[in-house]
Formats: C-alpha cells, sequence, structure tokens
C-alpha cells in the first residue's frame, strides 16, 4: 500500500482551527484589506492542512490564498508550512507556457532579428566536409588522382599560353569537392530529405493544385511561359513564377497550379458588333403645328418645310 492512500483524508482538529494563524501569514505574505474570507480547507495529509482565503487583489480574480499549516506529532502548536497565491476553478489565468520555437510564425522575424537552429534540427543534415574521401591506394581514389592529373597539366598548357591569365583557387575538376560544389553541398548544412518534404507541403499548400485559383484557371503553371524553373529535386514539382501581374509573382509555385494570368490563356476578346436601331430615327414624321380655329385645314410641319425651300 503507498503512502499517499494510507494518510487520512479527514482534517487533522488543531490545524483545522488554525484559520486566524493561516489568515496572519497570508496578509504577511499580501497586505492587510487585500485578502478575503475564508473559503474552505482540505487535507494534504496527516496533521497538514491548507487553508483557502479569497483574494481580493485587482486583476486576480477568482484567485485563492492558499495557506499550509501542519503539526508534528503530539504537538499542541500548530506551525506555517507555506503560503502561496493560486488560481481557483473561475479564475483568470494566463495561457500555458509555449517555447519560442513553438510561437515563432513565418513573417514574425524583422530587421536585426536573429532565427538560430538547433544543432540537431531534423530539417539540416551535414554538407560535404571532406571526410569521404576514399583512401588511398584504393581503385577510386586512383581514378582520381589520373583525372586530376590530367586536369592539372590542362591547366598548366592555359597558364603558359596566357600568363596574364590567372586561375581562381577552385578545387580540382572532376573530383568529389569539385561535384559537391557544383552541386551546392559544400556548405556546413544542407536541407534534409524530410526539410524537403516540409518545404513542399508548405509550397504545395499554398500555391498549389488543390488551391481555389488553380482550379478555376485555365492551364497549369507547367506550361506558362511565365514559370521560372528551379534546379535539384524539387524542379520536377516546382517553379517560381514571373508574372508581375499574377497573385504568385516571385512565389514558388506547384507545377499544378495556375490562375489567370496564364501565358498562352490571355487572348483578346473580339469588340462586339453593333446592333442596328430598333426605332428608325432617321424620317421625318409629319405632325400638326397647332390647330385651326375656323375649322380649316392647317399646313403640317412638312408642307411649311417644303414651301419655305420653294421660295428661298
Amino acid at each position: 500500500m503507498s503512502a499517499a492512500t494510507t494518510r487520512s483524508r479527514t482534517p487533522d482538529r488543531l490545524c483545522a482551527e488554525a484559520v486566524d494563524l493561516a489568515r496572519e501569514a497570508a496578509e504577511e505574505a499580501a497586505f492587510p484589506g487585500v485578502v478575503g474570507e475564508h473559503l474552505t480547507l482540505y487535507a494534504e495529509g496527516d496533521r497538514v492542512v491548507t487553508h483557502l482565503f479569497e483574494a481580493k487583489e485587482p486583476g486576480y480574480r477568482g484567485w485563492r490564498w492558499a495557506v499550509t499549516v501542519a503539526r508534528a506529532s503530539r504537538a499542541k502548536y500548530v506551525t506555517l508550512n507555506e503560503t502561496v497565491l493560486l488560481p481557483g476553478p473561475d479564475s483568470l489565468s494566463p495561457p500555458e507556457w509555449v517555447p519560442w520555437s513553438e510561437r515563432l510564425r513565418p513573417g514574425d522575424m524583422g530587421p536585426g532579428d536573429l532565427l538560430p537552429t538547433e544543432a540537431e534540427d531534423l530539417r539540416l543534415e551535414p554538407g560535404w566536409t571532406g571526410e569521404d574521401v576514399p583512401p588511398p591506394n584504393s581503385v577510386l581514389s586512383e581514378e582520381m588522382e589520373s583525372q586530376a592529373a590530367r586536369s592539372q597539366a590542362l591547366a598548366e598548357v592555359v597558364e603558359a599560353e596566357d600568363a596574364e591569365l590567372t586561375a581562381p583557387a577552385v578545387p580540382v575538376r572532376g573530383s568529389i569537392t569539385s561535384v559537391a560544389e557544383e552541386l551546392g553541398m559544400r556548405r556546413a548544412r544542407v536541407l534534409s530529405r524530410y526539410g524537403l518534404h516540409l518545404a513542399a507541403d508548405r509550397w504545395d499548400e499554398e500555391y498549389g493544385a488543390k488551391t481555389p485559383m488553380a482550379q478555376a484557371a485555365p492551364a497549369t503553371c507547367v506550361s506558362c511561359a511565365f514559370l521560372i524553373p528551379v534546379a535539384g529535386s524539387l524542379g520536377q514539382a516546382f517553379g517560381i513564377c514571373a508574372n508581375e501581374f499574377g497573385p504568385a509573382d516571385g512565389r514558388v509555385v506547384s507545377l499544378a497550379y495556375g490562375c489567370g494570368g496564364h501565358s498562352e490563356a490571355a487572348v483578346m476578346p473580339k469588340p462586339p458588333k453593333p446592333t442596328g436601331p430598333v426605332l428608325d430615327s432617321m424620317a421625318v414624321d409629319a405632325f400638326p403645328l397647332r390647330p385651326d380655329p375656323e375649322g380649316g385645314s392647317v399646313p403640317d410641319a412638312v408642307d411649311l418645310a417644303s414651301e419655305d425651300l420653294g421660295h428661298s
């Protein structure tokens, strides 16, 4: 049987009666006037009782002052054990603390901010350090030495022909180091396969085939002239958009993404052909100018116009 189950759940009588002692301890930890009424008590163990008092400090609604008192075996005097301010079930409490590495979100970094990476970051792996060079006297090392000798001889010939040209200090062509430098592997750390998958999932979620923009596009980015290819394994699924009017200009987009700015979908519509007039507004309608008070006929506008033209 464990020690926790052997403890009595009934509060010790003398410790339970030490309410004044507990209040004095709470007021000493805070100050008089902010310790409210006695709320309840409970047994922490044998001859150990915690008294709870209401906290009236502004901003600590629902918190309680918890004062723990204890008594030694066969002792008549109760002593103070601990005084602390604890949140209650209905108290206002801050959210659970989260490390900064988990709170950081894209776009949070500003000018001058530094974002250190962990030594065991799963997104990264060691780059080419030269430790994997084949051992001497091996078949691969002999082949590399012969190729390096040919490259060195060629470099000497070029240098002899033009003494003014100075070759930069680069690894011998054909060596593992030169290949690693050409592939961009001569860095302390490079992206691991896990890091590549994370980046691909993130880019595909924002500019991928399942986005509403891609669903309504006339064609995909793989056939668009504004797509700039990228090197490496990610080039099989992603590129960079170079359409300044597109929604993803300068962003990495999936080859299955698309938008209305596709280079082969921009066809200017033909101007609409104007329809003919519904009413004939070119003819002159005859209508009387004024009624004749004597009942005679009154010339209409067309007759008057004709008479005027005849006299003129």
